[in-house]
């Protein structure tokens, strides 16, 4: 990648090496050109000190070794570059994605972000073996490693997104990023899909990660629009921008 070594630093302070974002992939999906992108992932730099209280909150949770998503940073320059006016993520865990799609908000002066969660609960101070990663800590919530700085004004519902994704959808007039990071089965991704696909608009970018289980679900969306699914290096997590209408 070409110099963006304010996300490099970004990334020592998560204690991530996947974080390095996907100049590329950001590339396709916000139609800005490459210095816009650099510019924005250098501002970066500037946010160490929040990186390193994330990794910090996770340490003090037991997470060293924490699943969390892995592309913050891409997250951060998308919002930068599109300016969105309403985001909505489905899945918060401890709020890696929520938390960098806050920090860009608040660069941005404007915008929103509604998160749906549906917390997995740990059972003991000790995360077991068979527990998933994504697991809350005893005493901890959804959200849990965003820095309390960020809070102000983040829509945080707690529930299943079956009943609070459509009621949700009905309040805002548009949605320009949407991120399923939720249940990852087939059909819980496309009733996803299916739930905002009334609010997307032209140059609104829908991600969707671990599809590796989820099928077709994602790709067949993508036809339905007429949009070709951009991936994330070659990882599961990829994207599409809804294309202008003919």
């Amino acid at each position: 990648m070409r110099s963006a070594s304010g996300a490099r630093e970004a990334a020592r302070a998560l204690g991530d090496r996947r974080a390095v974002p996907d100049l590329r992939w950001i590339q396709r999906l916000t139609g800005a050109p490459e210095d816009r992108v650099l510019r924005v992932l250098n501002e970066l730099g500037s946010k160490v000190a929040t990186e390193r209280s994330i990794r910090e909150a996770h340490r003090a949770g037991g997470r060293s070794f924490y699943a969390q998503f892995r592309a913050p940073f891409d997250l951060y320059a998308m919002v930068r570059l599109t300016r969105p006016a309403e985001i909505i993520e489905t899945g918060v865990s401890s709020g890696v994605s929520s938390a960098h799609l806050l920090l860009a908000l608040a660069r941005n002066g404007t915008g929103r972000l509604h998160s749906i969660d549906l917390p997995t609960r740990q059972s003991s101070e000790e995360l077991r073996r068979d527990e998933s990663p994504v697991a809350i800590p005893p005493g901890r919530d959804s959200g849990w490693a965003v820095p309390s700085g960020l809070r102000r004004g983040w829509d945080l519902r707690q529930g299943r997104s079956e009943r609070l994704l459509p009621a949700l959808v009905r309040e805002l007039s548009e949605v320009s990023i949407f991120l399923h990071d939720s249940h990852h089965t087939p059909a819980h991704l496309s009733f996803e899909l299916e739930a905002v696909r009334p609010r997307l608009h032209p140059g609104s970018i829908v991600l969707a990660d671990n599809t590796v289980w989820t099928g077709q679900s994602f790709p067949r969306f993508a036809r339905s629009i007429d949009a070709p699914v951009v991936r994330r290096r070659r990882s599961d997590l990829v994207g599409v921008r809804v294309p202008e209408r003919r």
